[in-house]
């Protein structure tokens, strides 16, 4: 499960790394995101990529109630083109959630020990996600990240870890003419963990309503 993660990267450099078109003028940089919050996710429409703010929790057109996107943080890479509730998405609605790092819980004899994951070199990254427009009176545009297995660095401390794209992919994966279920499946793998570092923080992060830098700050 991937349930909480940051974005502290001004938009600049999002818009210059990720080739963005239309984007807002500014972000707001986040040390703890948690579902339900607006989050910065890269969508292809109208041939171009836009940089937009969309609810975490990916509400299905045919939902009744928006609220089911409470319960739709995450997709399984397993299942993901199965599911009811995200396969339509997967075919035609992917997009990129941006980040910078990630926080997943190890199991402790004194309880769940929270640890920060990032790139080596602090550089943003995208989540594998997908998308839906939800209408009723207003419109919802909603999203959810995708997961799969850990990798080596990762698993050490949770069995699952969110799919990291590979560059040379965002272009596959926003294509909404590629269709091809098998090219899809096939992104979602583990990231290599030899990019990436994990160290343990405070358990500040456990709680949304602590947003600082002190978030990710490594402690013994």
């Amino acid at each position: 499960m991937c349930g909480r993660y940051t974005l502290a990267a001004p938009v600049n450099e999002l818009v210059e790394q990720f080739d963005i078109d239309e984007y807002p003028s500014s972000i707001t940089t986040s040390y703890n995101i948690a579902p339900t919050q607006e989050v910065a996710a890269v969508i292809a429409e109208d041939e171009k990529r836009k940089l937009e703010m969309l609810r975490w929790g990916l509400v299905p057109a045919w939902a009744d109630d928006p609220s089911i996107g409470n319960r739709m943080i995450n997709a399984r890479s397993e299942t993901v083109a199965e599911k009811p509730s995200f396969r339509k998405a997967f075919k035609d609605r992917r997009c990129l959630v941006l980040s910078d790092g990630f926080y997943e819980w190890r199991r402790t004899p004194d309880g769940k020990q929270p640890y920060y994951i990032h790139m080596k070199d602090g550089s943003p990254f995208a989540f594998a996600g997908l998308w839906e427009s939800w209408r009723d009176a207003q419109e919802i545009r909603s999203c959810t990240i995708i997961t799969t297995e850990a990798n080596e660095l990762v698993g050490d401390i949770h069995n699952r870890m969110p799919v990291i794209l590979a560059p040379e992919d965002y272009s596959l994966w926003l294509d909404p003419d590629f269709k091809e279920r098998e090219g899809l499946t096939s992104l979602l793998r583990p990231y290599p963990n030899d990019a990436m570092e994990a160290y343990p923080v405070s358990r500040r992060v456990n709680s949304p309503s602590n947003n600082a830098p002190d978030c990710i700050e490594r402690v013994a």
